[in-house]
């Protein structure tokens, strides 16, 4: 099995702060290698001038808004020239204008027929120092939060303490993702993609901005935003049901889960590599390697470690030598054999009809 590259759509009004959040990542990528696709509002690419100095790869689109000026396919034509076969990227960003619609951008990347990526979730970036005048400008902010896998309220260094906790709680009540705050857009790119894959082993690897610059804007300090990781194992079978309700029923904080399923007799001995960020969860079926067993590990922010453990362990199947029929048919519009474009979550297509 390939891995697949994640593209993680980057949004957020003007002035938020997203270029300066994707700056940080490339600055602190931790070894991995990140491509961007920058759209500009504007005959000047100043975005895309920004991280052009510091980034692996780039693409950008001038003069118009992503979501506006291409569709589907468009989108597929330049996420080819990041994601192509033996790509040496680890992750995609696309940083969306200020006036891009997240909803359409999101539905591109789930319409790409590019095997070699897969969604890496919607981040929303909010200016705590702006918050209440940008939801008076723009009312659909809050649909825009809503709709969020991950939201970085930014700038929680220009308010006070009274005024940061009033913003980041209303963020809380709107958002049904993962909400983390941050100064100068600095979180940890391990929310967002994983440890980098051990490329050109034995020899010599492509330097990265963080070999030549190893300090910040704090002279030294990485003040990182802070992310929580938890795991779950079990070498009992999941039921496929029980599981599948799980993930209905969207867990606060939660923003990605991956790992091996077990799901015994309902999976017909097969492992079930699963993928989630946010709403968006897809499987692929491969062959065991080794002992079969269940290993999740789930990314986000004020996990509930506790609660969530004992949810998964409800998912645990009384049993797993009965197939349960159902829930196998359920399985198989998350099974990525026939492609990215199979696996679109509900969400996305509620809205879209």
């Amino acid at each position: 099995m390939t891995a697949r590259i994640p593209v993680v759509v980057l949004a957020g009004y003007l002035g938020s702060g997203k270029t300066t959040l994707l700056n940080h990542l490339l600055r602190n990528d931790d070894g991995r290698r990140i491509g961007v696709l920058v759209n500009d509002f504007g005959s000047i690419n100043v975005d895309a001038m920004n991280v052009a100095g510091q980034v692996d790869a780039t693409v950008s689109l001038e003069n118009g808004c992503l979501c506006c000026a291409v569709d589907a396919e468009g989108v597929d034509r330049m996420l080819e020239k990041l994601a192509h076969p033996g790509a040496p990227l680890d992750a995609i960003v696309i940083e969306a204008s200020g006036i891009a619609e997240p909803a359409q951008l999101v539905r591109m990347v789930l319409s790409s027929q590019n095997p070699g990526i897969e969604f890496g979730g919607l981040v929303e970036v909010v200016d705590a120092a702006e918050f209440d005048d940008s939801r008076a400008r723009h009312p659909e902010l809050d649909d825009h939060v809503r709709l969020a896998d991950l939201v970085v309220v930014n700038k929680i260094d220009r308010v006070d303490e009274a005024e940061r906790d009033r913003v980041i709680g209303e963020v809380r009540e709107l958002a049904e993702g993962a909400v983390l705050a941050t100064e100068r857009g600095r979180i940890s790119p391990g929310i967002l993609f994983d440890d980098p894959a051990i490329r050109d082993a034995g020899g010599a690897r492509q330097l990265s901005f963080a070999d030549l610059d190893d300090h910040d804007d704090d002279h030294g300090h990485h003040m990182h935003a802070v992310y929580e990781s938890m795991e779950f194992t079990t070498d009992r079978p999941l039921n496929p049901t029980a599981f599948l309700a799980f993930l209905k029923e969207r867990s606060r904080g939660v923003y990605r889960i991956k790992g091996p399923i077990d799901f015994g007799a309902s999976g017909e001995g097969r492992c079930f590599q699963f993928h989630a960020v946010g709403v968006y969860a897809a499987f692929e079926t491969t062959r065991w390697k080794g002992s079969r067993s269940t290993s999740l590990v789930l990314i986000g922010t004020d996990l509930d470690p506790s609660n969530l453990r004992a949810r998964l362990e409800s998912c645990i199947d009384p049993t797993p030598d009965a197939v349960d029929r159902m829930g196998v048919l359920n399985l198989a519009r998350h099974l990525e054999d026939d492609g990215p474009s199979s696996n679109h979550p509900d969400k996305w297509d509620d809205e879209a009809g």
